[in-house]
């Protein structure tokens, strides 16, 4: 039975309670509107206790062994004492039946650790609602104490940048030995990186993995680095070896690159901008779900769509039509 009373979640959350927190983010991905209120109260008042983890985005191309990377990655971060919260964002789960899902039993180690906590993107959602709830569930994993919060993006496309517009370190992997190291990666996705790590760097595949980080470190090269304070290196690694070759090595970049922008004040400019841009973008969101959702559109959008497509209506005046009877229903 749901709570009533947002406190409720708010006490359990605080004191890290593992039962109340994933009834928390069961709240927060709830589409019914009075769950959604005591979600937004929840939210309001954990805000003073988050903020303080290491944000990390993790993306990769097909078959670059992302989960394997990140239960080798976590895995290190709790055996020092870190408790680690690992978030995806997978808008294409409901086509695909959610990889995260496989994902997670191939984390079974780090899932089964007291100091982890895994959780799955809500399945069939579009790219803002998944985005919205997977940003909820970062603050309310912070609020819980979790010291490093892991977003892996496992849809393509668009969710790339939605991951690196709610982390402070974007991190993008890539394999070797499959043909030309750089065909069909989009410029976008580099200007993005942080930095990136070359996976799979071991047994016979070492001298492939080396000639792709030079690939990928002089395609680095000629583009320019979001800030001064930073240049996204690019590295090797591998996830399997009992050494865990190179993980170390990039957990150490986070923290440079973690330590480098706040003595200059970067990373609390750039939290200031993703909080004011995900304000903008939930106004969109808000609105366009309200547009749709509106009982006078629903019932004239049809024939208007029909009378745009015929040409018997211009746009403009579809455009203005439809907000009128949008704008006329608010005022009723």
């Amino acid at each position: 039975m749901t709570s009533e009373d947002p406190q409720h979640y708010v006490d359990g959350i605080l004191a890290r309670d593992k039962r109340l927190l994933a009834k928390t983010i069961t709240l927060v991905e709830s589409s019914l509107v009075r769950h959604q209120e005591i979600a937004r109260q929840v939210i309001d008042r954990i805000l003073p206790f988050t903020g303080k983890a290491v944000r990390l985005g993790i993306t990769g191309v097909p078959g670059a062994g992302k989960s394997t990377f990140i239960e080798t990655l976590g895995t290190l971060l709790v055996s020092r004492g870190h408790q680690v919260a690992v978030l995806a964002v997978d808008p294409s789960s409901q086509r695909s039946g959610g990889s995260v899902l496989a994902d997670k039993t191939r984390m079974e180690k780090l899932s089964a650790d007291e100091k982890a906590f895994i959780r799955p993107s809500p399945a069939g959602g579009t790219l803002g609602g998944v985005a919205r709830k997977t940003r909820e569930t970062m603050l309310i994993c912070e609020a819980a104490g979790f010291d490093v919060i892991i977003v892996e993006t496992v849809g393509v496309g668009q969710s790339e940048t939605t991951v690196a517009s709610m982390v402070d370190f974007f991190l993008v992997l890539m394999i070797a030995g499959a043909g030309d190291e750089l065909q069909g990666i989009k410029k976008g996705l580099l200007e993005m990186a942080d930095a990136i790590a070359v996976n799979k760097a071991d047994g016979d595949n070492i001298e492939r993995a080396e000639q792709a980080k030079r690939q990928y470190a002089f395609a680095m090269h000629l583009l320019t680095p979001s800030t001064p304070t930073w240049t996204p290196p690019v590295m090797t690694c591998s996830s399997l070896e009992s050494s865990a070759a190179g993980i170390e090595e990039i957990w150490k970049s986070v923290l440079e690159h973690r330590s480098k922008l706040s003595a200059t004040g970067e990373l609390e400019e750039k939290r200031k901008r993703q909080a004011l841009d995900w304000m903008w973008f939930l106004i969109e969101e808000t609105l366009k779900e309200r547009f749709f959702n509106n009982a006078e559109i629903k019932k004239a959008l049809p024939k208007i769509s029909r009378e745009v497509k015929s040409g018997i209506l211009a746009p403009t005046v579809a455009v203005s039509k439809l907000l009128f009877l949008l704008d006329n229903s608010d005022t009723v």
